[in-house]
């Protein structure tokens, strides 16, 4: 990954600032299970981003800086068996965030947040069954498994939808007030 001239434009600047904001977030751990703002960071990151290799990494990289940091303040740690499965849900949210580049609308940036929240959903609760869930290796197994994650994907859809309008918002109306931010 290069560093180019635009890599520490008042843009870039703004995305890091929403990353780190993130971070804090996530390991403050004061929001209900998966209210979280990981989602919607890397939505965000991978829109506004222009080096995709950097809006890979730095979403990545924070998460694995909060699984660290959460390893030290949580119960329940932040490292568990099924972080892969999380870390591929999050790269392909960064991936989703390309495809919104140029089209970010309120109905874009929802219907994006809501595609992010299923795959996240979608991935894990697979990961979850196929690592030898409690529900067993059938395919009632796997459904049991989907049944049980449900209390916890309506709350990845409303911390995703509601980090993603305080993200795309904030950086909307910083763009307003300071237009060298549209660049």
């Amino acid at each position: 990954m290069t560093i180019d001239n635009n890599t520490f434009s008042p843009k870039v600047k703004f995305v890091l600032g929403v990353i780190l904001f993130a971070v804090i977030i996530r390991v403050m751990q004061f929001l209900p299970p998966n209210f979280a703002p990981i989602g919607a960071m890397a939505l965000f990151g991978g829109t506004y981003l222009t080096n995709k290799k950097w809006a890979l990494a730095l979403p990545l990289i924070a998460l694995f800086l909060g699984d660290v940091l959460l390893e030290f303040v949580s119960p329940w740690g932040g490292f568990h068996a099924n972080m892969l499965a999380v870390y591929v849900s999050f790269a392909l949210i960064t991936c989703i965030g390309f495809l919104l580049r140029g089209r970010e609308q309120r109905q874009t940036i929802m219907v994006s947040s809501l595609v992010g929240s299923i795959l996240f959903f979608l991935i894990t609760n697979f990961s979850v069954w196929a690592t030898g869930s409690l529900f067993g290796s059938s395919v009632a197994g796997l459904g049991a498994t989907m049944v049980a994650g449900i209390p916890f994907f309506k709350y990845t859809v409303m911390g995703d939808l509601a980090f993603n309008l305080i993200f795309f918002g904030s950086f909307a109306i910083a763009k307003w007030k300071y237009p060298v931010l549209a660049n």
